[in-house]
This record gives structure tokens, sequence and C-alpha cells, in this order.
């Protein structure tokens, strides 16, 4: 399934997405195609629900950033760019956090054996910085064997808090988090 459409927060589809689930946590799940297209519509599907969910303009742009580089990792190194396989994409709100899945069903990876793309010897290197992305956006940032043999991104960023001084754009500050493991 390509999703083309998501709908606004108050739409009756997150009563469908979410069924039983309490109600101040949204869950919403598709399956995409493996084709380079999928990676808009990932990115634009979960700005939308970041939108919706409070995140300011710097923060959306991190958490869209952060999608498009875990779905770009699916499409080309998990899933080898093969078209019959699918990359699973789900987002969960919570009281206190937009967490994101993103699971390819490829071989799967150790994370510690992605070189740091900012030691010397790396610093021409085109892998590795989609993680560091990743890492430096998100709150937190996990790779997980996946339920369907491949890698499993698990980010998460913390909602806005009324009580934190947002930057301009109604977003918190651009630097990275000390203690991410950057």
């Amino acid at each position: 399934m390509c999703v083309t459409h998501i709908a606004p927060k108050n739409s009756p589809i997150w009563e469908e997405v979410t069924g039983s689930m309490a109600p101040d946590t949204k869950h919403l799940e598709v399956t995409l195609d493996t084709h380079v297209e999928s990676v808009n519509v990932a990115e634009e599907m979960c700005l939308r629900v970041a939108e919706s969910a409070g995140f300011g303009e710097d923060d959306c742009y991190r958490i869209g950033m952060s999608v498009r580089e875990g779905v770009i990792n699916a499409f080309h190194y998990g899933n080898q760019e093969k078209p019959d396989k699918k990359i699973h994409l789900a987002v969960d709100i919570t009281s206190d956090k937009m967490t994101i899945h993103v699971l390819d069903e490829g071989k799967g990876f150790d994370l510690t054996s992605v070189p740091d793309p900012l030691a010397q010897e790396n610093l021409l290197s085109t892998s590795g910085r989609g993680i560091f992305l990743m890492r430096a956006f998100m709150d937190e940032f996990n790779v997980v064997p996946g339920r369907t043999g491949g890698a499993e991104i698990i980010m998460s960023k913390k909602l806005p808090d009324a009580n934190a001084a947002p930057d301009a754009q109604g977003g918190q500050s651009a630097a990275p988090q000390q203690g991410q493991g950057n």
C-alpha cells in the first residue's frame, strides 16, 4: 500500500486506526513499496502527524529528515532496492512523545558496526551519515532486529512542552543534545 493522503488529527480515521487504544495514544501504520517515491510519502505522513501533535517548524524539519534517512536506509541498504520487499512504517503518539518505527525486509545489521562519519578516515565516505543525523535530530534512537528478519529503526522525539522556551519557529533549539552517542 502506498499512502497518498493523511487525515488530520481530528479525522475519524484516527479512531479507525487506533481502535481500542487509550485516548491519549495514537497509532498509524502503513506498508510502503520499495520505491524511491516511498521516501517522500513517509516523510509527508510523519510531518503531518508531527504538526498535528504540536511540533514547531524546526522540530518538524528534524523529524522529517530523520524519517527520510531511515526510509532511504530501508530502501537502499535493507531491501537493496528490491521491489518485492516492503518497508513498514509506524508512528505512535503518546502523552509524552512521538515514536517512529521503520522496518525493512533485509538481513539486518549491527548498529555498532557502522563507522563514525566524523572520524578522519571516514570524512569522505558516503555511508553512516544518515544514522548520525537521526541520532542528532531525535531524542531516542536505536536499531533492533525486526520481526521480518530485517532491521527496525526506532526513534522518538519528546512532545513539545508547554513550559519549554521555544525558538522563533516554535521548536526547540537546533543544537544536538549532549550524551546521545554522537
